[in-house]
């Protein structure tokens, strides 16, 4: 509470000095109006710093995971400051692909064929000219997977890939069938439950790489009209109005499901954390629009030694924008760039928990 009230007063008192000499506000020289911007000033820094920024919530389930994480990923014990004039979810999610910087990313394109006469696309950051791990055979590889419609070119991704980059990693993204602009060859997309393309991809660059270590890291969860019209009513799928309609028309009939409930009952991980066993962390907001608190199995991943969950009080939806001008690296970003390279750098120690 100290420590609350000295911000309180260091910040008012800034406050005072800026509005001295740069804002001219004289309401008949009572000085009320100053009084008013100072006092909604201080009572917004209050609840900011009250209700606002929290640490967030690490849940395990298993003391060693937990140890671990805090001893390599000192993230996950920090108060998360979430930008003070657009904390709120959905402020949050929608600007985040607006507000934050773009940087360069060069890649290298590869089509890998599948079993139904398909193919995928995944866009390579090879970093050959890194010092830190000159030995491509070996160098440590990170398998990106894009949200729903994402691609390589997504903002969250390429700043993904940089971070990968400052530590001298090789990264992979995989784009789902018919998002990144080619050509889509048969009449099927990607679905949040089917997992054949994702293992055809693993597959791929573990025979690519065969000495170098493999991680993965996913974030969240388009194709061709001529191809599918086909099999579907495009026009009738076209004119749904939320993600559950388009589901119901399209997705679960796509994959065969009886049921929308189906189809979302077999992509929920609520029943699967606890077939997890390689060690997982997942952030997530309470306030994601997407994922929201109430819907967190948190009693599952209790009961998996392999889990992790870091709940931040906000962020929304691949949101986690941070200070003033959140132009570059987010809140996730950095919790991912530290459980990276906690993976690699003590992965000895991670098999152990």
């Amino acid at each position: 509470m100290i420590d609350l009230i000295w911000n309180v007063n260091t910040l008012t008192r800034d406050l005072t000095v800026y509005l001295e000499n740069q804002v001219k506000i004289n309401l008949s020289g009572s000085g009320v109006g100053l009084s008013l911007v100072l006092g909604f000033g201080a009572a917004y820094i209050c609840y900011y710093l009250n209700s606002v920024a929290k640490k967030p919530q690490l849940i395990t389930g298993a003391a060693t995971l937990s140890q671990f994480l805090q001893r390599y990923c000192p993230v996950v014990t920090e108060t998360y400051y979430p930008t003070f004039w657009c904390w709120e979810a959905r402020i949050q999610t929608l600007l985040r692909p607006f507000i934050t910087a773009k940087p360069w990313v060069e890649y290298r394109n590869e089509l890998i064929k599948t079993a139904d006469g398909g193919h995928i696309s995944l866009d390579w950051n090879d970093h050959d000219d890194n010092t830190l791990y000159p030995v491509p055979a070996t160098r440590p590889t990170i398998l990106i997977l894009p949200g729903l419609t994402g691609t390589s070119k997504e903002s969250y991704i390429v700043h993904m890939v940089k971070q990968s980059e400052i530590l001298g990693y090789r990264c992979v993204v995989f784009n789902n069938r018919g998002v990144s602009g080619e050509r889509l060859l048969t009449p099927r997309t990607y679905c949040a439950a089917n997992t054949e393309d994702l293992e055809t991809v693993i597959s791929h660059v573990q025979k690519t790489f065969a000495e170098a270590p493999l991680m993965a890291a996913g974030v969240s969860m388009g194709g061709h009209r001529h191809v599918l019209e086909k099999l579907f009513d495009i026009d009738y799928i076209l004119k749904a109005k939320t993600i559950r309609e388009f589901d119901e028309r399209f997705t679960s009939v796509m994959f065969g499901y009886k049921t929308i409930a189906d189809y979302y009952r077999d992509a929920s991980p609520y029943h699967k954390l606890k077939s997890i066993e390689i060690p997982i962390l997942c952030l997530n907001a309470l306030d994601d629009v997407f994922s929201p608190g109430h819907a967190i199995p948190l009693q599952s991943a209790k009961e998996n030694p392999k889990v992790a969950l870091l709940l931040t009080a906000h962020g929304g939806h691949i949101g986690f924008l941070e200070g003033i001008f959140p132009r570059w690296a987010t809140y996730m970003d950095r919790v991912f760039k530290q459980f990276t390279q906690a993976v690699f750098e003590h992965k000895d120690e991670l098999k152990n928990t």
